[in-house]
Order: C-alpha cells, then structure tokens, then sequence
C-alpha cells in the first residue's frame, strides 16, 4: 500500500487564514500544481501488476477438503476453477533420538504462472528438512570431472602428519 505525504510549510509572510476559502485563496500557484499533479499521478497509478488482469482473485474454489485425525494425522487439498490445487498430508512419527514425535508431511500443488507456464512440484518435509522437485526449480550444475578426480586424490592421500 503507498501513501503520499505532503508538507507545506508555513511561509511567514502569508496572512494566517480564519476560513476555508482564505486558505484556499493563500496557497500559490506552484502548490496547486504541485497538488493536482500528485492527485493525477496517483489516480493514473498502474496497479495491475498488484491487482491482477484475469479476475484470478474471485475464482470459486470447487473442492475443499481437510481431515485431522486423532493421532496427529491430517490431509487437505482443494482445487479452484483457474487451475490452482494443492494437497498435503502429513502425520506424526517418532524418530530416533528424539524426544517428542515430529510432525512429517508431504504434498503438491499446481497452478499457471502468468507467462502461461504450468508450475507444478512435489515436496517432502520430515526430520531431513524441507525438499522440493519441480522442473521449475533449478538444479545445481554437475561437478566438473577435474574436481571430482581431485577430490578423489584428496581422499586417497591425505596429509602426512610431521
């Protein structure tokens, strides 16, 4: 949200105004156009990019659903009329080690960016952190074969301790 804050100040040689019309009569040239100027600037804002072009902000959701369960378990999805779903479920497990359960979900979602790209990935959140796939997302470049060799060599002769 932008807000616009103007200060005028005082100039000591303007009379001080008893009513509405001596003010307005008081304000110069430069700042009545000062004013209208930032009036039309931020009625012709273009808000688009914020608001959206497709009415995407009132699509009906046509399915929702959640289910939690007693013992920590849940799932939930929904899909919307433009293409927009996701689900997840997710459930308590005891991991080793641990003092209390953790909580451990998996799910995806799907939906069309506006250059007209299907996004869609998985993911996995469990005592191993949070892992996504998606072909949108990028990977990282293979090791160059050199470094792998040299890794190798590192490994195989390590330092001599004197």
């Amino acid at each position: 949200m932008s807000h616009i804050r103007v200060n005028l100040r005082k100039n000591p040689n303007y009379p001080k105004p008893k009513t509405h019309a001596q003010l307005i009569t008081i304000i110069s040239s430069s700042q009545k156009l000062l004013i209208i100027t930032i009036l039309v600037a931020y009625a012709a804002a273009d808000v688009s990019h914020i608001v959206g072009k497709s009415g995407e902000a009132q699509a009906k959701i046509l399915k929702q659903e959640l289910d939690i369960g007693h013992e920590g378990q849940y799932q939930w999805s929904y899909d919307t009329e433009n293409g927009i779903s996701a689900n997840e479920q997710g459930a308590l497990k005891n991991v080793p080690g641990a003092e209390t359960p953790s909580q451990v979900a998996q799910g995806q979602a799907r939906w069309t960016a506006p250059n007209g790209e299907v996004i869609e990935f998985q993911y996995t959140a469990d005592e191993n952190g949070y892992r996504a796939e998606g072909a949108h997302i990028p990977t990282p470049h293979p090791v160059p074969e050199a470094i792998l060799r040299a890794l190798d060599y590192i490994r195989t002769h390590p330092p001599k301790e004197n």
